[in-house]
């Protein structure tokens, strides 16, 4: 009886702590949609039920155009990654299975990866200078195909590894091609790596500051840049800067969920084939 009291007690503290942290991590985002719908003279009080608006929402949608920046984020993160995605995963299959270049071009993959963004991005904005690549979308999405290819490669390398290359050989036993293999054995086991490539190359592109800063004008501005410009002689407008955020977040949230169903689908296809 004192044994199952103890353990009792245990877990009642273990739920009591889990819950804690659980509180402490959403309390953010939390209060970040609280604010998105109260007024702008109550965003920056601590009342938990103030008045309840849409205003900020409307005002950020139709005065300030946020619609336009979603549109040009939305654009430069998705072609982006689709044009990043199948580079990197020839790449990172050559990488993995014959070895090209050696370690040392390994190590200039993941080297590319150390050079804060502040020293590159000067002479990539003097290059689409010089092409008339600034201020469009299509150049954010050369730039973030660039700049996400490395990342993604290295990432799908290590995946690529984790493939036996025995489906490869008994593939070519029946007379297929390396490249047939390639995309009608390996592809398919790797669907899993490919969408978390694939998401995890969206986002990069979709949170980007610096690069959408530089290369951006009044007229391509993206999400973190059209937030960032939501100041007036008053300050930052909190309330239309938490509706972006909450705006900002909803591709994400779709992006998890329907990953997280496709993981399950390329696991078991996977294993089908």
């Amino acid at each position: 009886m004192a044994t199952r009291t103890r353990e009792r007690r245990g877990s009642i503290v273990t739920h009591a702590v889990l819950a804690l942290f659980s509180l402490y991590i959403a309390l953010p985002p939390l209060w970040v949609l609280r604010t998105s719908f109260v007024p702008e003279a109550q965003s920056y009080s601590i009342d938990l039920m103030p008045a309840f608006t849409l205003d900020n929402y409307v005002k950020l949608l139709v005065k300030d155009k946020f619609w336009l920046a979603y549109a040009d984020s939305l654009a430069a993160a998705t072609i982006s990654t689709l044009l990043a995605l199948p580079l990197a995963a020839m790449a990172g299959y050559a990488f993995a299975r014959y070895r090209t270049g050696g370690n040392a071009s390994r190590f200039v993959i993941l080297a590319t990866q150390m050079l804060p963004p502040v020293a590159i991005v000067l002479p990539v904005f003097t290059l689409f200078r010089m092409f008339d690549l600034t201020n469009s979308v299509s150049g954010l999405v050369l730039a973030y195909a660039a700049l996400n290819l490395p990342f993604l490669t290295w990432i799908l390398m290590g995946f690529f590894e984790g493939v036996p290359v025995e489906l490869e050989w008994a593939a070519m036993v029946d007379g297929a091609t390396v490249w047939r293999a390639f995309w009608r054995i390996v592809l398919p086991v790797s669907l899993p790596g490919l969408a978390a490539a694939s998401v995890l190359g969206f986002i990069l592109a979709w949170n980007e500051f610096l690069f959408a800063l530089v290369l951006t004008g009044p007229d391509t501005a993206t999400i973190p840049v059209q937030l960032a410009s939501l100041q007036s002689q008053n300050g930052v407008q909190i309330a239309e800067v938490s509706a972006g955020v909450v705006l900002g977040v909803v591709p994400l949230l779709i992006a998890s969920r329907f990953i997280q169903r496709y993981l399950v689908r390329g696991l078991t296809f996977g294993a089908i084939k």
